[in-house]
C-alpha cells in the first residue's frame, strides 16, 4: 500500500474543504461602512443567515461612495453572486447599479436605504424612520419640557437624514415652549458631533437638549456635553446601539429608537433564499418594520440592534 505522507493529506482534505465551500452559491453583502455599529450589525446578520442556510457570503462596504459601490456591484457580478444584499449610497445614484445588477440576473435586496422607484429590486425593506423619528422626539419633547434646544442632522444626501428630521419637527414644531436655536449636520460622525455640539455650547447658555439623527452623534454631543461640565442637558439618537443602550443606563442619553437592523437583515436573507429556490419572494417588494422607542425602562430587553425579550 502506497503511503501519502501526513502534511500530503491534509492539504487534499483542506483543498476539499475548499472546494465544498466555493461550490455554495454566494451572497454579496455590500453596506455603507463596517466602523459603523449598525452598518457592521446588519452586515453581519445577513452573512450569518446567509451561511446558515447554505451560502457562502462576502461582505464590502462602500462608505456612501456611489462610484465604489458600483465597483463592488461590478466585483459581485464578476464572481457570480446569486444575490445582492445591500444598504445602499444614495436613493437616486444607487439606481442604475441596482438595474445592472437584475440585468445580469442577479437579484437584490435593498436594507435600511430605499431607492425612488419600484420594480428593479426583489425586496426594499427598511426600518420606518419616520414614525421611529416621531417617537423618540415624544420623548424627548416630554423630557425636555421647555426652553432652547438644538438638531444634529445626518449626512444631507442622505434620505434617512431627510425623514428623520421631518418627523423631529412635526412633533416638536407643535411644542409650544420648545425653540429651535441652532441646527446642524455631523455626517453621522461622532467626532464631528463632538465639535458641532462644544461650538452650539459655547453659543447658547441655556440649551435643554440636543436630538441627534442616530446614536454615533448623539454619544459625540453627550461627550461634549460632559466635557463642557454642563449638566440636565437632554440627549437622544436614533438607531439603538450597544454604545446608545450603555449610555442610556448611565443616564447620559435619554432615548434611543432602535431600528430592527438584525431582523431586516434576516428577512433580506430568507427572501432571497425563497427567491433562489422558488423564483419568487412572496412578499411585496416594499416592506416598512417598526421601530421601537429604548428608553432607561425597557433597555434591558434589547440587545446588539435587536428586542431579546
Amino acid at each position: 500500500m502506497k503511503l501519502v505522507p501526513l502534511f500530503l493529506a491534509g492539504a487534499i482534505v483542506l483543498t476539499g474543504c475548499h472546494r465544498e465551500e466555493l461550490s455554495k452559491p454566494l451572497i454579496a453583502i455590500i453596506v455603507p461602512s463596517q466602523d459603523n455599529p449598525y452598518f457592521k450589525a446588519e452586515g453581519d446578520a445577513a452573512a450569518a443567515r446567509a451561511q446558515q442556510l447554505g451560502y457562502r457570503t462576502r461582505i464590502d462596504a462602500h462608505n456612501d461612495d456611489a462610484y465604489r459601490q458600483d465597483n463592488l456591484i461590478d466585483a459581485a457580478i464578476a464572481s457570480g453572486a446569486k444575490a445582492i444584499v445591500l444598504d445602499n449610497a444614495g436613493s437616486e445614484s444607487s439606481i442604475s447599479a441596482v438595474r445592472r445588477a437584475k440585468s445580469e440576473g442577479i437579484a437584490v435586496f435593498l436594507i435600511d436605504r430605499e431607492i425612488q422607484i419600484t420594480g428593479i429590486a426583489n425586496a426594499q425593506i427598511i426600518a420606518d424612520n419616520h414614525q421611529g423619528s416621531r417617537i423618540v422626539a415624544e420623548e424627548f419633547a416630554r423630557a425636555t419640557k421647555e426652553g432652547e434646544y438644538a438638531e444634529l442632522l445626518g449626512r444631507e444626501s442622505d434620505t434617512n437624514a431627510q425623514i428623520r428630521t421631518k418627523g423631529f419637527h412635526e412633533i416638536l414644531d407643535t411644542a409650544p415652549r420648545l425653540k429651535l436655536v441652532a441646527a446642524q449636520s455631523a455626517n453621522w460622525s461622532q467626532a464631528e458631533a463632538f465639535q458641532k455640539t462644544e461650538t452650539i455650547l459655547q453659543a447658547h447658555a441655556k440649551l435643554v437638549g440636543i436630538i441627534a439623527g442616530n446614536d454615533t452623534m448623539a454619544l459625540g454631543a453627550a461627550a461634549a456635553i460632559k466635557s463642557s461640565g454642563r449638566k440636565g442637558i437632554i440627549v437622544t439618537g436614533f438607531d439603538g446601539s450597544p454604545d446608545a443602550a450603555t449610555a442610556i443606563r448611565s443616564g447620559e442619553l435619554q432615548a434611543t429608537s432602535l431600528q430592527p437592523a438584525v431582523v431586516i437583515s434576516r428577512l433580506a436573507v430568507d427572501e432571497a433564499d425563497r427567491f433562489l429556490k422558488t423564483g419568487s419572494t412572496g412578499k411585496p417588494e416594499k416592506q416598512i418594520i417598526p421601530c421601537d422607542l429604548v428608553t432607561r425602562a425597557n433597555v434591558d430587553d434589547y440587545r446588539d440592534f435587536e428586542k431579546i425579550r
